[in-house]
């Protein structure tokens, strides 16, 4: 591979900068690991047609009303949107990879909302490739950045909230460690930085990120506390998700 960086950004406040700067040279990989981007991952493994992550949830329903058989699916503070926070529009689906079942979803279109990790998303928008990233498809997401061979590489966690998220973290340090032998030699700081941690925690990777802030949040819902689990395997769903240059996400 002939990439020349290999970064991370860590906080929304890193990212939020990213519609400001030249992206046409760099391909990004953005990790929500609880739970946009594993939910996206899972709906696309179970044959949905397409997403749009959509920053807002007012944008979310807008585009429903464009298309009218879109499903809507989001959540705040965890929880899907439901009539009374969005001001009146019930909206199908949380932000559950659970939910996304192939009976549910199969040939559908999508409109998504979270709280971060499609915001996460819009901020890249303006990049060569963006790639959807977690734990379930972390090898064939692997080869698929290999096969690109991008310039430069940017490894993007969506956090919680304003501030970083451990499980985003441990994610893109187990997606560095993947590409080491390739792109070592191009990381910065910040990429040795998460490498170093998930090799330190690997072995106990489920109990280190069930630890975190956004895991114990998902942990004291019972109806959501599965979810902590089921985001953290690996290689579980092997198809890798991609944003368009029309802001659609497809397998």
């Amino acid at each position: 591979m002939n990439c020349t960086e290999l970064d991370v950004l860590l906080s929304p406040a890193e990212f939020e900068g990213l519609p400001e700067q030249d992206l046409s040279d760099t391909s990004c990989v953005v990790f929500d690991v609880l739970r946009a981007t594993s939910t996206m991952t899972v709906a696309l493994a179970n044959s949905a047609e397409a997403i749009l992550p959509c920053a807002t949830i007012d944008e979310a329903i807008t585009a429903r009303e464009t298309e009218p058989g879109l499903l809507l699916a989001g959540e705040r503070g965890g929880q899907r949107i439901t009539a009374e926070i969005s001001g009146g529009t019930e909206f199908d689906l949380g932000n559950s990879p659970r939910e996304m079942t192939r009976d549910v979803v199969a040939e559908k279109r999508m409109a998504a909302t979270t709280t971060n990790g499609t915001r996460a998303l819009k901020a890249c928008s303006g990049s060569k490739a963006v790639w959807i990233g977690s734990f379930l498809n972390l090898t064939a997401l692997g080869q698929a950045i290999r096969d690109a061979n991008p310039k430069r590489l940017l490894l993007v966690c969506a956090g919680t909230g304003e501030a970083s998220a451990l499980e985003d973290a441990l994610g893109a340090g187990a997606l560095s460690d993947l590409l080491w032998p390739a792109l070592g030699q191009a990381a910065t700081d910040s990429a040795r930085l998460v490498r170093d941690h998930y090799r330190s925690n690997q072995a106990q990777l489920l109990a280190v990120a069930s630890e975190a802030k956004n895991a114990q949040h998902l942990s004291s819902i019972p109806a959501l506390a599965p979810d902590v689990e089921f985001c953290l395997q690996r290689d579980t769903h092997p198809i890798v998700g991609k944003m368009n240059a029309d802001g659609w996400v497809t397998a």
